[in-house]
C-alpha cells in the first residue's frame, strides 16, 4: 500500500471512527438531556412515598450524560493521536517535507480536538442543569412531604 492510500484510509478512519463515535456520543448526550426534561416536567412527587425512591427516579441516566462529558474530549484526544501519527509516518515514509502535507494532517488531527471539546462542553452543561433541577425538586419534596 503507498502512501497516499494509507494516509487517505488513515483520515478516513479518523474522520468516520472518532468523528463518528463523537457524534454518536453527542446525540446520546442530547437526548437523555431532553428526556429527563421531559421527566423533571411531569414528575408527579405524591406518588412517591419516600425520598430515596423518587431521587432514584430522577437521577436516572444523568451519570452516561457526565460520562459522555468527561470523555468526550479523551476520544477526540485520540483522533489528534491519530491524525499526527499519520502525518508523521507519511513523512518518514516518503522522506520530503511537504509543508502542504503537514499542515493537512495537523489540520484534520485539530479538527478531531475540536470536535471532542464541542461534544463535551454541552454535555456537561446539560449534567449541572440536570442536577440543580433534580435538587429542586428533591428540596420541595422534602418541604412538602418531609
Amino acid at each position: 500500500m503507498d502512501n497516499i492510500n494509507f494516509l487517505m484510509y488513515g483520515e478516513h478512519a479518523v474522520d468516520y471512527g472518532v468523528m463518528g463515535a463523537l457524534i454518536l456520543m453527542s446525540i446520546i448526550s442530547l437526548s437523555l438531556f431532553i428526556e429527563r426534561m421531559i421527566f423533571f416536567k411531569r414528575v408527579r412527587m405524591e406518588e412517591y412515598e419516600h425520598r430515596d425512591l423518587l431521587e432514584i427516579d430522577l437521577t436516572d441516566n444523568i451519570s452516561i450524560i457526565s460520562a459522555i462529558g468527561s470523555n468526550a474530549p479523551y476520544v477526540g484526544l485520540l483522533g489528534t493521536v491519530f491524525g499526527i501519527m499519520l502525518t508523521f509516518y507519511t513523512l518518514g515514509d516518503t522522506g520530503a517535507v511537504d509543508t502542504k502535507a503537514i499542515m493537512t494532517g495537523l489540520a484534520l488531527a485539530l479538527k478531531a480536538t475540536a470536535m471532542g471539546l464541542v461534544v463535551a462542553i454541552p454535555s456537561i452543561l446539560f449534567y449541572t442543569i440536570a442536577l440543580r433541577k433534580i435538587e429542586k425538586i428533591l428540596t420541595r419534596f422534602d418541604v412538602y412531604y418531609g
